[in-house]
């Protein structure tokens, strides 16, 4: 809205001529972003503290969460704001990227909402019932990946990046529905999976959100694409005024969700975020790339089919099942074996760091 308002100007001042550059547009939509997360926060916290929209602790995790229950949740609400917010404000609203991601922060967060709604709301204990909640991610993958294949926003989208090698591109043709529709039902799971301590998800978001934004900037920057042999992508360089948006908010609401958390994100927050980071990276053909900074979700996602396949496995073959892990998803492992809390997140954060370094390394690899 700023940058339509304001830029025009240029013509008559040159003052205004600062709209037109991402770097200076990112810093206020990540300023915006994470001040209006910081100023709402605890208006908001209270009212779900009203509203009696509490967490209620599985049975399945460590003793200690049970401190937890009555922790106010759905706070995705808060990040979801923000982020809506700051992009209305200071993003070039007529961008095809920025509309996709629009697309993919409403239907998901109206999904996450839903599923939130139904557990605190009306006291379903587990929302909505697994098999329809994955159809309906299902559904909501289709149609964003449907979305992008025919919308165009990047050029030919269906062709797949490989990090490490020069001008090595696998084209995926018509399997990119099927394999885009199971990468972002998939990535949105993992994210879900690794909200479970306090600060743990939004920290390692932050730090692939800031590859992911990196990566944007110099694929929407013509020179920086060429002297990187990158792909120049025209409508990329939008996204990185989006992402900044989203490393803002994500801060200010870390500022609640530390330990001890004041508000959990809820599916609302995790299943919509998991989302936004699957389509940021899928416009702009770094999917392996993403999968490489954002590697410990998909380790959450791992621990959890690991110990549950092989205690499937054993108990047919035993008679009783046997586990791999204390408890998964992982984190939960470590917390069995007496880590504190945070701890494990600071480490999380760390790895999360370390693998943001290797992904970033790959770009002079090319």
């Amino acid at each position: 809205m700023l940058y339509h308002l304001l830029y025009p100007l240029s013509r008559y001042s040159i003052v205004f001529n600062v709209m037109r550059y991402i770097t200076f547009r990112s810093l206020g939509a990540f300023l915006t972003a994470l001040l209006f997360t910081l100023l709402v926060g605890p208006a908001f916290i209270r009212l779900l503290k009203r509203k009696a929209a509490v967490e209620t602790i599985d049975a399945d995790v460590p003793e200690k969460h049970r401190a937890k229950a009555g922790t106010p949740t759905m706070g995705g609400l808060i990040i979801i704001f923000g982020l809506l917010i700051s992009s209305l404000l200071w993003n070039d609203l007529t961008n095809r990227s920025i509309i996709m991601m629009y697309l993919t922060t409403l239907w998901l967060g109206i999904f996450g909402f839903l599923d939130d709604y139904l557990k605190n709301f009306l006291k379903v204990a587990k929302g909505l019932v697994p098999k329809y909640k994955l159809w309906g991610q299902i559904s909501v993958g289709l149609l964003l990946t449907l979305a992008i294949y025919y919308g165009g926003t990047s050029g030919n989208v269906t062709n797949l990046q490989i990090p490490f090698f020069k001008n090595l591109i696998i084209p995926l043709g018509w399997t990119f529905i099927p394999l885009m529709v199971f990468y972002i039902t998939g990535i949105s799971n993992a994210v879900n999976l690794t909200d479970g301590l306090d600060g743990l998800s939004a920290g390692v978001m932050i730090f692939s959100a800031l590859g992911l934004g990196i990566m944007s900037y110099l694929k929407g920057n013509f020179n920086s694409a060429a002297y990187l042999n990158l792909e120049f992508l025209p409508t990329a360089g939008e996204l990185t005024v989006f992402i900044a948006g989203l490393i803002g908010t994500l801060i200010g609401f870390l500022w609640f969700n530390s330990h001890p958390a004041e508000v959990f994100m809820g599916d609302t927050g995790s299943l919509t975020l998991g989302g936004i980071l699957a389509v940021v990276s899928i416009l702009l053909k770094e999917q392996i790339f993403f999968v490489i900074i954002g590697f410990l979700f998909i380790s959450e996602t791992l621990s959890v089919i690991i110990q549950r396949t092989w205690f499937k496995h054993t108990k047919r073959k035993y008679g009783a099942g046997r586990r791999v892990f204390l408890c998964s998803p992982i984190h939960h492992h470590f917390e069995m074996q007496g880590l504190h809390e945070s701890k494990i997140v600071v480490r999380f954060w760390i790895v999360a760091i370390l693998l943001l370094a290797v992904g970033l390394s790959t770009i002079k690899l090319r």
